[in-house]
């Protein structure tokens, strides 16, 4: 997924999939224009989410990578194939707590895990939470094609040049994930006139919060990190992002795209991808890199920018099982044995 194969090994953050963020959107409204829509995906098995983690989506809408508003899922110990989830809402110095803090503005609603949504209303915000179709689209098998792995060197030695990597085939066009999708009036972000967002799990273990994975711009945590350093970089905050990553980005680029030290210092800083928060401006059209919506081809994007143009595109198209209304997302394909 557009944030899962993490380093060689490709697996889940402290080897459990209910921790794993998978996506995250942020684009207006279709039916209201007054209205913007965030959505974190996780759990790409879309099972119940883990009991003991908090969820969060964080919002900075002043410049300094640090949380103004936070919004905070947590989820109850899954029984008889049911779950409730209840929201918290922080707000100023209270949002940059790691806790779920803040006022409790939905109380064990049921989670969806069916093709009936559950929406839950709370004032004029609308949430929701439970096993969706999952929009991202990719060519997995050309992924591997393309890079060459071999010796531990990580996605840094793209082969170039030569036969397609391609398949055509979207690995993706079949499964679900766990999507937590809140709605809100876009005057509550009070964008600045952007906002910048990024997706928290923190498991409680051992009586303290672990940060085990962060989610903001698509596919930058995939791509950039290794074995040795994606659990470091799950746990970090943005705000010291571009003093521990910079250098560890500019060498993937050397390998991938011969950017030389101040061509990449460039490109990442005109896609804003350090501090790795998604930029988000409602009063522009939503296509990242501003916001995301799911017709969005972030991996074409990313690979163009990793080689500076040279990958070809993968030729595939968004998923067409979309929805016009809230949640958006598509009903849960039905399990496969």
């Amino acid at each position: 997924m557009s944030n899962h194969f993490t380093g060689l090994s490709l697996g889940a953050p402290l080897g459990d999939q209910r921790l794993d963020l998978c996506d995250l959107y942020a684009f207006q409204s279709p039916t209201d224009s007054a209205r913007t829509v965030l959505i974190l995906n996780a759990n790409p098995n879309a099972d119940a989410l883990h009991p003991d983690a908090i969820y969060r989506l964080n919002l900075d809408n002043d410049g300094d990578c640090l949380a103004n508003m936070a919004i905070s899922y947590v989820f109850s110990p899954p029984q008889d194939g049911r779950q409730t989830f209840s929201v918290f809402m922080a707000t100023g110095e209270e949002a940059r707590s790691a806790e779920a803090v803040g006022q409790q503005v939905v109380t064990d609603a049921e989670v969806s895990f069916g093709t009936m949504a559950n929406r839950v209303t709370a004032g004029a915000y609308t949430f929701f939470a439970g096993s969706r179709s999952d929009a991202f689209f990719f060519d997995f098998d050309g992924i591997k094609n393309l890079f060459d792995t071999t010796g531990g060197r990580n996605f840094t030695a793209p082969h170039l040049g030569g036969k397609s990597p391609w398949t055509g085939v979207d690995s993706n066009t079949e499964a679900n994930v766990f999507s937590m999708v809140v709605e809100l009036p876009t005057s509550e972000l009070r964008a600045q006139p952007e906002i910048r967002i990024w997706g928290r799990c923190s498991l409680r273990k051992d009586g303290r919060l672990v940060h085990a994975d962060r989610a903001g711009h698509p596919s930058v945590s995939s791509f950039f990190n290794t074995d040795d350093t994606k659990e470091e970089y799950n746990a970090s905050e943005p705000v010291n992002d571009r003093d521990r990553w910079t250098d560890q980005f500019v060498h993937l680029m050397g390998h991938t795209g011969n950017y030389t030290r101040e061509e990449a210092i460039a490109a990442i800083d005109a896609d804003r991808i350090l501090p790795d928060m998604l930029v988000f401006d409602p009063a522009k059209p939503a296509q990242y890199p501003n916001g995301r919506v799911f017709t969005d081809d972030v991996i074409n994007y990313r690979l163009s920018f990793l080689s500076a143009g040279d990958i070809p595109p993968t030729g595939l198209e968004p998923h067409t099982d979309l929805l016009h209304e809230f949640p958006y997302l598509g009903n849960p394909h039905p399990e496969t044995n």
